[in-house]
């Protein structure tokens, strides 16, 4: 079976409370989207708070990057 798939979002990154260090602090977050065949997109961001809120900023981060990328089409 073949799969195709149009959007690819993922996140990665470190929600806390622990496993953050000087070059990845706790709040960074990587996002990548890629839509079609159009090249991904790829950010990094920092998000203040604790674990859920970081986590819910990041969800809400891609699906507005989602947005506007497809708006751009």
């Amino acid at each position: 079976m073949i799969v195709s798939c149009r959007v690819v979002i993922a996140v990665s990154g470190v929600a806390g409370p622990g496993g953050g260090s000087a070059a990845k602090p706790v709040g960074t977050v990587c996002l990548a989207l890629a839509v079609g065949r159009d090249a991904p997109r790829l950010r990094t961001a920092h998000f203040e708070g604790g674990r859920a809120w970081i986590r819910r900023r990041a969800a809400c981060a891609a699906m507005s990057d989602l947005l506007a990328a497809l708006e751009s089409r």
